[in-house]
């Protein structure tokens, strides 16, 4: 068993995962006691499914699952976030590297896999179940905090209502490998090539989603030119007959997920004490406003945040 004093911790993303450094080994240790399942069993079978569509994922090399932690291939600390930080003038060109890697990630067509126990694990469905749970993070976290306790109720219910209506205007089948968490933090640049990390949350859905969580991501701000110009570099690997049914799934997905990430950031405030992730709620609720204005489906939410929250909603 390994001794964890003896390793160098890195810091951490927003789950309950603790990442060390092993240099003997060359690897990077991922201890998680609780949620252990996703965050170990269901992480290694996702990393095979990639690997085994010859995208560049964390190879398991070892795995202590009685005591918490497994060892994957160490990709270094080079994030593309990183490297768009320091190379600004390549944005576009690193971009359509990116959607590159996301064409193949949504050309996975294997949903099941043998993980590291010998059992068979399944990719899930992302429906609209998952979908309204996760909205409900913004009413279960965000709203208690900014207004009045009276209309707290109120509210809950026409927000859940109107996100309901949304979710049955959505086009596209849920028939696409998602990784839930696709941006640029979760993307490694190694040796010329992206490598893709924190997988575990993959689940079988939506062809817009990851877009929308690459390009409208809440970490790495872009103008809305930037963010038009991917997007219409997306489109030419769509038919005409696609891109309006693909634009108005697109703008549903990046609201919700926005109003998700509002309500996930002021859980990590309260709960786990992470306040730095406060900062970045103005610029998703920049993001909400923006896309709520291109998008009449999104018209009868757009009322309810207005009435509720004028600083952020024009």
């Amino acid at each position: 068993m390994l001794n964890f004093k003896e390793l160098k911790e890195i810091k951490g993303d927003a789950s309950f995962r603790k990442f060390y450094r092993n240099k003997n080994d060359h690897s990077i240790v991922v201890y998680a006691k609780k949620e252990k399942i996703k965050n170990l069993l269901i992480y290694d079978s996702i990393n095979k499914i990639l690997i085994k569509n010859k995208i560049l994922a964390p190879k398991l090399l070892n795995q202590n699952y009685r005591n918490n932690y497994i060892e994957v291939e160490d990709f270094g600390d080079n994030t593309l976030f990183k490297v768009l930080k320091h190379n600004k003038t390549n944005k576009e060109q690193i971009f359509r590297k990116i959607l590159k890697t996301l064409s193949k990630l949504q050309l996975i067509k294997d949903k099941q896999v043998i993980n590291f126990y010998g059992q068979k694990y399944k990719v899930l469905k992302y429906n609209n179940k998952t979908l309204l749970d996760e909205a409900k993070l913004f009413s279960e976290w965000y709203v208690p905090k900014k207004i009045n306790k009276f209309k707290i109720r109120n509210f809950k219910k026409k927000y859940e209502n109107q996100v309901k209506k949304l979710l049955l205007k959505l086009n596209l089948k849920n028939d696409t490998f998602v990784h839930r968490d696709f941006h640029v933090s979760n993307l490694m640049y190694v040796k010329n090539n992206i490598a893709v990390i924190d997988s575990q949350d993959a689940l079988i859905g939506n062809k817009a989603y990851d877009l929308a969580s690459l390009i409208d991501d809440v970490r790495f701000k872009t103008s809305n030119n930037f963010k038009n110009k991917i997007l219409n570099n997306h489109f030419k690997n769509l038919k005409k007959n696609e891109i309006n049914k693909f634009i108005n799934d697109f703008e549903i997905l990046s609201v919700l997920r926005n109003l998700k990430i509002i309500g996930i950031f002021m859980r990590l405030a309260t709960r786990d004490n992470k306040k730095k992730y406060k900062k970045m709620v103005p610029y998703a609720w920049e993001m909400i406003n923006y896309r709520m204005k291109k998008n009449r489906k999104l018209f009868g939410l757009k009322l309810i945040l207005k009435s509720n929250f004028p600083k952020f909603i024009k």
